[in-house]
């Protein structure tokens, strides 16, 4: 079993960018550009080593080698982007990797994808490139290639070992477990479970006690084997169950207008955890938009978009627009929801005035957009 953590120490320390790794300060797959960018890397990576896996590092400074951190990514449907858009697509996927003396709310993302022997090319035009592109890794840069490429095998023995020198060993888990539970989460209710005697799955949150549910918020799940968090968030609130076959998680939302609000399911995950030492994570989207009048949509719609105006032009807000401004990232995703269409570009326009404006909207505008992804996907 490998350890993510130390995988990711060893790519940084030994290796710079070259045809099986990449590193990057953070991915953008809420737009065109951002998607089209993050799809030719991994064309282009999985083209040059048709025999072993490649890495993107996400979080990274690419001249320094500092690690910054990123955004918990936990979208698990992103497989489908890369269906969609190349031939031969490799599997691929994306980890949340905990890190010391980065804030509770960041990792590193870790995505390894998976060789299929095969030439893997666009199916279609995206952005700025043509469907049927060829991308191959020159040094630490995917170039197009216009003509037939030849993939050949030159980087297993290297990538070998560097994943063997990641194997995880029972110190490394201990001092994980005490570490997410004495140090990360002393202020939380933290436990621990082992699962088929090798894998141990820590948790911590607020409990709140509701009929017969416990309902927990400021959530981290964290699979401590290979220091790989499964799940993060700092707004809404999960339940949680288990045998010990598996792990099972409700992720609900909190969403309303006029101070009537009430939690919606969003997503069921289940980790299945086998005896050949492996483990299978499904999830299934549970979320149904709850549907509200339009004309009074329509009315919130108006006053978000003057509110963006105001932090656009760094005009201040008065007290009603400062009360409605710690909602306008809900706001908009229900407005979304029922229809108006252009209410996503508005909140990812949104995000980053608020990122200076209002920490807890600039944190909410993160879940609302995580909200979206997920359900664009389904």
């Amino acid at each position: 079993m490998i350890n993510k953590r130390l995988l990711i120490k060893n790519l940084l320390a030994h290796n710079d960018e070259s045809s099986f790794y990449d590193k990057k300060r953070k991915i953008d797959l809420g737009t065109k550009e951002g998607k089209a960018k993050f799809l030719k890397h991994i064309c282009a990576l999985s083209n040059s080593n048709p025999a072993n896996n490649s890495f993107i590092v996400i979080g990274v400074e690419d001249e320094t080698n500092e690690i910054i951190g990123t955004d918990f990514f936990d979208d698990s449907k992103i497989q489908n982007l890369i269906n969609a858009y190349l031939t031969n697509p490799s599997l691929i996927s994306y980890e949340n990797v905990a890190f010391p003396n980065l804030p509770s709310d960041k990792v590193l993302g870790l995505v390894t994808i998976r060789p299929n022997g095969k030439i893997t090319s666009l199916r279609k035009n995206i952005w700025k490139y043509w469907g049927g592109s060829i991308f191959l890794r020159d040094g630490s840069i995917s170039m197009p290639k216009t003509f037939d490429i030849e993939i050949k095998d030159v980087n297993s023995e290297i990538v070998k070992s560097i994943e063997n020198a990641a194997k995880n060993n029972i110190e490394m888990t201990l001092d994980g477990v005490l570490d997410f539970i004495n140090n990360r989460h002393k202020d939380f209710e933290s436990h621990y479970k082992v699962f088929k005697e090798q894998f141990v799955l820590c948790w911590a949150g607020n409990p709140k006690r509701v009929k017969d549910e416990t309902y927990y918020s400021r959530v981290d799940i964290e699979l401590i084997n290979e220091q790989v968090r499964l799940f993060y968030s700092a707004l809404d609130e999960i339940t949680i169950s288990y045998t010990d076959d598996y792990f099972q998680m409700v992720e609900y939302v909190h969403l309303g207008l006029n101070d009537q609000f009430k939690y919606y399911p969003l997503e069921e995950v289940t980790i299945h955890f086998q005896e050949n030492g492996s483990y299978q994570m499904d999830s299934k989207l549970l979320f149904e938009p709850p549907q509200f009048n339009k004309k009074t949509l329509f009315h919130i719609y108006n006053a978000n978009n003057s509110i963006l105006e105001k932090l656009k032009r760094k005009v201040p807000l008065n007290s009603s627009e400062s009360k409605d401004l710690q909602h306008l990232p809900s706001t908009y995703l229900i407005c979304f929801l029922n229809g108006f269409e252009d209410a996503k570009e508005k909140l990812q326009e949104a995000k980053e005035f608020l990122r200076e404006y209002n920490s807890a909207a600039y944190q909410l505008s993160k879940e609302s957009l995580r909200i979206l992804r997920k359900v664009s996907y389904n």
